[in-house]
């Protein structure tokens, strides 16, 4: 094989017709790289929808104003190539291309995450050939790419020559299944070649002809958890192709997917091939960046939204161990704006353009061990060439189901799929008491399919909340294969925002008239690859090892299909206020594949819990951490955790020390060494005091509205109104405080407050107490709701500005649930314990700014800077956020680089937060994840600390 990739001649042109000759070299143009988009090399520019088209619907018409590029590239046939076929491939080109050799017609083709080979042996000449290559944008293909993502355009994919030697090997097509009752493999390699073919596994020390089957005793099977591959060698006359092949039987039986005989559930991702700085222009060490994190999170299976992925990423995930529903290159969704009227998929003179895409992902891909499931496509409604696609699939290869969403009967698709169900809807169809068809055949037919959620959980901005509630369901009904979560990573592209400072961009930053927005921003990782905090969430409630500690019992659930726990590795440890007392390894029998287990815990375990210091909370952990090395991981990979408060008490109060009054100076009563620890307690007319420790006091007020996340913007499923239009018609968003009462003393303080907001008579009351307590101060905060309300609030507690030089570099710490963010129905990737890190750190950087950085169950927090540290604890758990950023500046801002510190560290504290759900695209929040409380009392101790 010879690359071509590398740097071309280019030129643009706003139209189809560029007035290029294809035998001009281009010698005086500019230079573009291969592979690339030519919008991100400064022609024309990026454009996102979700469902429109860009360009008046009239197929197969497209618009005049059609950009074209050129390209060309000098080529030269390596020695040696002079007998036999020389191919040229591509391996993606946006949208329609045609191409020459010396000015002389190779070719044509459409589609464009496709592979296309055309023959020029007979075009070459030996010396220095004139290859071009015209690309334009739109083409009647653009009809059925209407994919969620950006359009972009060009060669974006590798190209190469290819040497087929005479009476070489045109194609081969591999089989090998796992009987998992014998514990065989069946291989059967059928070879298109002139002269006879062999087929060896020299592990194993077997060969025979190809074309009849080869039994291999006691094989290792393929599997997402031990992917197993041999090496096969397809040997002919003029040339040997070696094959990495795992041994693999996927079927449908008794209404439930299995691979192997045993129960395959998707615990996957929905991904795109998307870079930020060069689009779908990927290369092979991003795609495998790609699959080492989703293996170190659990992930065991890709949907491959909405196109075949480059050829690397199957092999990737042939050798680390993905499962794969790999999917065709069509998709229609604009024609549902027109209520479907001339939708290609129904229509005959499309059928051909169907098959082929079809055909060609087929026979490309059909010996990739990791794909066990075809994907028609994507929204492309339904109909007669959806159908035949499916029936010549399930022809062509009977050993993978074929999977379809939008077939919602079921007329061809081995597999029921639905996206974005509610809760209800998936325990229903769990329970096969999904709504009845018309057609009562079909209806039975379905009820006896399993089912899988080919999108679900939509992870856009600060979430999906409600991960946990879906895999509860999925665990509870056999028939429930999983699914894929929507979707890998964000779709941001690396540019110039408004104010000139670098971020990442999604649509209408680029001046497109038609565009989606913020709909691309939508993924489990961020788009420098960073993993969100959603992904640690689904990390853990996919695990495979479930734990839980019960009294002086640990229960551990193994939910591998075939992989025992007997190489995890149990430790434990017991923490008071956060500090270790005791830890250990845990001598845990094996259990096996899908199965359970009880184990009394060990007495070195018991003996701990006594001994530990009195006073403050008493945790204890189980942790499971892989014992070796698997494809992706490494040694010590922590697969999960399980905690039990064994104690619950007060935690340490502020120390009696008698107060300082407040009229004289501190420097004449105390020490250097005392002056840094003793709190001023100097109350202001307001009612509060004018600093905290060593924080000068900006702000005190009540703390209600969040900047809201994007799925507060939207209705959730079976919803007609987003929670942010009903704050903001509540007025939450712009309440303004009116004093009631104000007593001030020098030991205490006391201010009582009305909160509302113009044209309403509904807000709250609210009574600050401030007292002097040993060495701090105590804010009791009672809030009651006033008026009748329905509905949740975002948070109800107290937000303070404290003035900080540099507010992003402050250290925060706290007791409670960690390290990550977390809230009602987000909370399973953190554990109670101490936690420690900048405010800057403790700040989650949503492309789009957005309400982040929650921690739950926290029982005690500092913030420390140079002047000093401020200790906040409280006898109750409350929420809290430390942000260098006020609500109103997060709110505002578009890009995350619009974020500037601004000298104050805003401190939410909460008795309660509202969780997050996917509204976006799916249901919103559970009700036992709203806050609904009429009445709130925070009680909160501050207490300046020294350093």
């Amino acid at each position: 094989m010879l690359s071509l990739d590398g740097t071309w001649r280019f030129a643009w042109s706003p139209t189809a017709h560029t007035g290029k000759d294809p035998s001009d070299p281009g010698d005086t143009w500019d230079e573009i790289p291969v592979p690339a988009h030519w919008q991100l090399c400064g022609y024309g520019a990026p454009a996102y929808t979700n469902v429109r088209y860009p360009f008046p619907i009239d197929p197969p018409r497209v618009p005049e104003a059609n950009p074209t590029g050129e390209y060309r590239r000098i080529v030269r046939r390596p020695p040696g190539w002079d007998t036999g076929r020389v191919l040229l491939r591509f391996d993606g080109v946006d949208s329609w291309f045609e191409v020459w050799v010396n000015g002389s017609p190779a070719g044509r083709s459409s589609g464009s995450r496709l592979t296309v080979e055309f023959d020029v042996t007979g075009l070459l000449t030996g010396g220095d050939d004139v290859l071009a290559v015209r690309v334009h944008q739109w083409s009647f293909a653009s009809y059925v790419e209407g994919q969620d993502q950006w359009w972009l355009s060009g060669i974006f994919r590798s190209v190469a020559l290819l040497h087929r030697p005479e009476h070489g090997i045109q194609d081969v097509r591999i089989v090998a299944d796992y009987d998992h009752r014998t514990g065989d493999g069946l291989l059967r390699v059928e070879a298109l070649s002139t002269r006879p073919v062999t087929v060896e596994v020299p592990e194993r020390g077997v060969r025979g002809p190809a074309g009849e089957t080869i039994h291999l005793t006691s094989v290792e099977p393929w599997s997402a958890e031990a992917p197993r591959l041999y090496r096969v060698l397809i040997v002919g006359e003029a040339e040997t192709i070696s094959a990495d092949v795992g041994f693999r039987t996927v079927s449908v039986e008794d209404g439930r997917l299995l691979l192997n005989g045993a129960p395959l559930v998707f615990r996957g991702v929905n991904r795109h091939d998307i870079e930020a700085r060069s689009g779908r222009a990927v290369t092979r060490e991003t795609m495998e960046r790609d699959v080492v994190l989703m293996k170190r999170h659990n992930v065991n299976a890709v949907r491959t939204s909405h196109y075949p992925p480059d050829p690397c990423f199957l092999e990737l995930c042939d050798r680390y161990g993905l499962y794969v529903v790999e999917e065709c290159d069509i998709e229609t969704h604009g024609f549902s704006l027109v209520d479907w009227r001339g939708n290609p998929s129904d229509d005959p003179a499309w059928g051909a353009v169907y098959l082929d895409r079809m055909r060609r992902m087929v026979e490309r891909d059909k010996n990739a061990t990791s794909v066990v499931m075809w994907s028609l496509g994507n929204e492309a409604g339904w109909g007669r060439n959806l159908a035949a696609n499916a029936r010549w699939t399930k022809e062509r290869d009977p050993s993978r189901p074929v999977h379809y969403e939008q077939d919602t009967e079921c007329e061809e698709a081995g597999v029921y799929s639905r996206m974005y169900p509610t809760f209800d809807e998936l325990e229903a169809i769990g329970r096969h008491e999904e709504p009845e068809s018309a057609d009562p055949a079909r209806d039975a037919r379905r009820r006896a399919l399993p089912m899988i959620m080919c999108e679900y959980g939509h992870a856009m901005g600060n979430g999906p909340g409600g991960l946990a509630d879906y895999e509860a369901i999925v665990d509870a009904h056999p028939r429930l294969a999983g699914g894929f979560v929507w979707e890998w990573i964000d779709h941001g592209l690396e540019g110039e925002g408004p104010d000139g400072r670098r971020t990442y961009l999604y649509g209408g930053d680029f001046g497109e008239p038609v565009h989606d927005g913020s709909y691309v921003i939508d993924g489990l990782v961020f788009p420098d690859r960073t993993p969100s905090p959603a992904l640690a969430e689904f990390a853990a409630v996919i695990a495979p090892v479930r734990m839980r500690v019960d009294g002086g019992d640990l229960e551990v659930e193994n939910r591998w299909s075939f992989t025992t726990t007997g190489d995890v590795v149990f430790s434990w440890s017991l923490e008071s206020d956060g500090e270790t007392v005791g830890s250990g390894p845990l001598d845990v029998p094996v259990v096996g594949p899908l199965s359970h287990a009880r184990f009394t815990l060990p007495p070195a375990v018991r003996a701990a819990e006594p001994s530990a210091p009195s006073g403050g909370d008493l945790w204890f952990t189980v942790t499971a951490t892989t014992g070796s090395a698997s494809p992706g991981v490494e040694a010590g990979h922590v697969l999960a955790r399980a905690q039990q408060r064994r104690r619950a008490t007060t935690p340490r109060r502020a120390s009696a020390r008698t107060s300082v009054p407040t009229s004289v100076p501190t420097s004449a009563r105390t020490s250097a060494r005392e002056q840094e620890t003793v709190f001023v307690r100097r109350f202001d007319d307001s009612g509060h005091p004018e600093a905290l420790g060593p924080f000068p006091i900006a702000h005190v007020g009540l703390d209600v509205w969040r900047a809201p996340t994007e799925n507060d913007r939207f209705a959730g499923n079976g919803e007609t109104s987003s929670l942010e239009s009903r704050w903001r018609e509540a007025g939450f968003d712009r309440l303004v405080e009116r004093a009631i009462d104000v007593h001030v003393s020098d030991a205490s303080a006391r201010r009582t407050a009305r909160y509302g907001s113009a044209g309403l008579d509904t807000g709250f009351d609210v009574d600050y107490l401030w007292t002097a307590r040993g060495d701090g101060l105590r804010l009791e905060v009672t809030i009651e709701r006033r008026g009748e309300w329905r509905l949740p609030l975002p948070r109800l507690g107290i937000v303070l500005a404290l003035r900080a030089a540099d507010p992003g570099s402050a250290v925060l710490e706290w007791l409670g649930l960690g390290p990550g963010e977390s809230y009602p129905d987000s909370r399973s990737a953190n554990w109670y314990g101490r936690h420690r890190m900048t405010v800057r750190e403790a700040q989650v950087p949503y492309v789009v700014p957005q309400e982040n950085g929650n921690r739950s169950e926290v029982r005690r927090l500092s913030l420390t800077v140079p002047e000093g540290c401020l200790r906040i604890e409280s006898p109750h758990e409350f929420d809290a956020a430390v942000r260098p950023w006020s609500t109103e500046r997060l709110e505002r801002a578009r890009h995350s680089a619009e974020l500037d510190e601004e000298g104050l560290l805003w401190i939410h504290l909460a008795a309660g937060v509202t969780g997050l759900g996917s509204a976006t695209c799916g249901p919103g929040v559970r009700r036992r994840a709203q806050y609904r409380a009429g009445r709130a009392r925070l009680v909160l101790d501050f207490v300046r600390e020294g350093i």
